[in-house]
């Protein structure tokens, strides 16, 4: 299946720095191109051109506007699979009935482990009526460091978006592959953890 390139539908280079004013302007300029009013008395065929064109705006502005969502993109348009994306995984799970299980970053086994022990020891006490503040405090604990851990890994992207824009400006085919495998395993870990702090915000409710 081709995926449609949004950065050239916006005559944009595939860069990740974006000047979302301008991005926002080419979007209201092609809008106004492809109201619906201005096909009104055109053909069929045109006015169902134009309605797919809109939807590929609407797709594109919606992808290109968010930073993560536009690193996503990218890296799909350059052949590259994020984990929680892979359509074959999330069909299997589906399949059996689970949810799709991502791979633990090794550098979290042993927090994740602490983790999972304290959200089963919470349930456990929830299921039998109990209150332990102590064991809330701790997931309180691990939230918060979770949390850290996201706000380091945003820092870490956006000095590769830069990276990625100065190996594109120097066609360096070298650093782009490698800055690439960078940022897809930022992406997986941030979208890991991203899990973990669902969790715990589910069990502390």
């Amino acid at each position: 299946m081709n995926i449609p390139d949004y950065f050239a539908f916006f005559d944009l280079p595939r860069k990740l720095v974006i000047d979302t004013a301008l991005l926002e302007k080419l979007f209201y300029s092609k809008s106004r191109q492809l109201h619906p009013d201005r096909f009104a008395g055109k053909p069929q065929a045109e006015q169902d051109a134009a309605l797919e064109q809109s939807s590929l705006l609407n797709d594109a502005w919606r992808t290109l506007k968010d930073p993560i969502g536009r690193t996503e993109y990218l890296l799909s348009l350059e052949g590259m699979q994020l984990e929680d994306q892979s359509r074959n995984a999330t069909d299997a799970a589906r399949a059996a009935g689970k949810e799709k299980q991502q791979i633990v970053p090794p550098e979290l086994l042993e927090e994740v482990f602490e983790l999972n022990m304290q959200l089963e020891e919470m349930k456990m006490a929830r299921e039998a009526g109990a209150d332990d503040p102590e064991l809330k405090q701790q997931l309180l604990a691990a939230r918060n460091n979770f949390e850290s851990q996201m706000a380091g890994l945003q820092t870490e992207l956006e000095s590769l978006w830069q990276k990625w824009d100065a190996a594109i400006d120097a066609n360096d085919n070298a650093a782009q592959n490698t800055i690439k495998q960078k940022l897809a395993d930022l992406l997986n870990k941030r979208s890991y953890i991203r899990n973990l702090v669902r969790d715990v915000n589910s069990a502390l409710e």
